[in-house]
């Protein structure tokens, strides 16, 4: 469907049924599939026909949801993983070994920054964390003879912070590396960073891609553009023979446009198994569906509230993109034309005193760890997430006491500013 707009893509996109064919995407609920002869199988095995023999590595309905994300993105392979850490996990590990080391944004979920600084840490995977805001030459300077990835969030999560996508490019090529983009909270209806210099693209799709909190599940997107034998000493996995598939060297088998998904598949998730259910990829299909007429509702709704929040005597600041007194607006009007998300991020004046009473009194944002779904939830790290921090160490995180978390649903902006309003009123009572 290349030449098909985003709309159609999303509702039509990696499944084209045949005369007779169910019209949904069928659900292949089976482990294991039956084959007339071994030399069939075995031919499967050496990678030799293409087909499936064990779900813990693909799955017919997982392929084709992989497929329709792949051509969202404007990639040319993608693979679904069992969350998005899963996915950010396997893409960096499916070039990077012991001894490798990292450049990554400092600016990212605090659960991928742990997956990185930790326990990658603890496989021999050394990583420097650079600001979002870093110069090239600041970028330059930390990187080093060993390192395999740049890695950033488009829109950071909690942060909000906007990534200079075509800059970081720009560096990591100039490397020999690929830029891995986590593309999460704009998806790729308001952002496709391949189209900017992004080799490879990852996903929780847990988050807007299903959209109503259904189903955990994460999604990697290889463009294709990345010339791996052009650099063949810094990823030897793929330039070099496997000998546990007998000898195949994969960017020589697949090429550019399949070999970063082909190996991360037959090897990751042979060993790891961190494959999502064909059950939730359907459910994730049913989200894809209407990503393009939900995304413009989440903006619209964040847009609102953010503007409301900037007016309120009782908020000291308010952290959305796409507001004119943010310091990433130019930067969000370049990658996001028509806006990022629904997630507002703003601190209060009271600090913790003031987020307790604040998420007391709301009545239509649920407490919820979650982000990016169809109900609007809010969150208070220093009461939730992070309780066991006092104050002077949430400040020295970036994380002020008094700061609230709100994702947008699809409700009415109306009722979303009532419900803040009301519970506002409340710290001054």
């Amino acid at each position: 469907m290349k030449n098909y707009s985003m709309n159609t893509k999303c509702v039509q996109g990696g499944y084209t049924p045949g005369n007779g064919e169910p019209r949904q995407i069928p659900i292949i609920q089976s482990t294991t599939f039956k084959y007339e002869t071994s030399e069939a199988m075995g031919a499967l095995f050496d990678l030799e026909a293409e087909g499936y023999f064990y779900t813990r590595l693909q799955n017919p309905t997982n392929d084709m949801v992989a497929k329709k994300i792949a051509e969202l993105e404007g990639g040319t392979a993608a693979m679904l993983t069992s969350s998005g850490q899963a996915a950010n996990f396997f893409a960096l590990f499916n070039i990077c070994e012991a001894g490798s080391h990292i450049v990554a944004s400092s600016s990212i979920y605090g659960g991928t920054f742990n997956l990185i600084a930790v326990t990658m840490a603890k496989m021999g995977i050394d990583c420097t964390f650079v600001s979002p805001d870093a110069t090239e030459e600041e970028l330059n300077a930390a990187f080093k003879e060993n390192t395999r990835a740049l890695f950033g969030e488009t829109i950071a999560n909690p942060a909000l912070t906007v990534l200079d996508i075509e800059k970081f490019a720009k560096v990591a090529h100039a490397h020999g590396v690929p830029l891995i983009v986590d593309n999460t909270f704009p998806t790729p209806v308001n952002c496709q960073p391949i189209k900017w210099g992004a080799d490879i693209v990852t996903h929780s799709t847990t988050k807007y891609m299903d959209g109503h909190g259904a189903a955990v599940g994460g999604a990697i997107v290889d463009s294709g553009n990345f010339d791996w034998m052009a650099h063949a000493d810094k990823f030897p996995g793929l330039c070099t023979p496997d000998d546990s598939y007998h000898g195949i060297t994969y960017a020589e088998r697949f090429g550019n446009a399949g070999a970063f998904i082909t190996k991360a598949t037959v090897q990751l998730m042979r060993d790891l198994g961190s494959i999502q259910s064909p059950q939730n990829a359907f459910y994730l299909n049913l989200g894809l569906e209407s990503l393009h007429v939900r995304m413009p509702r989440h903006v619209e709704n964040g847009q609102a509230v953010a503007e409301f929040l900037e007016t309120q005597p009782q908020v000291a600041s308010v952290s959305y993109p796409t507001l004119p007194s943010n310091k990433y607006y130019e930067r969000a009007k370049k990658y996001l034309p028509n806006g990022g998300c629904g997630v507002v991020s703003f601190e209060l004046k009271g600090g913790r005193a003031a987020a307790e009473a604040f998420m007391k009194e709301l009545k239509l944002a649920a407490i919820e760890t979650h982000v990016a779904d169809a109900r609007t939830c809010c969150l208070n790290p220093a009461t939730s997430t992070h309780r066991q921090m006092t104050d002077e160490q949430l400040a020295a995180a970036g994380i002020p006491a008094g700061l609230i978390r709100i994702s947008c649903g699809l409700e009415d902006k109306e009722d979303l500013i009532a419900d803040l309003k009301q519970a506002l009123a409340a710290i001054n009572a």
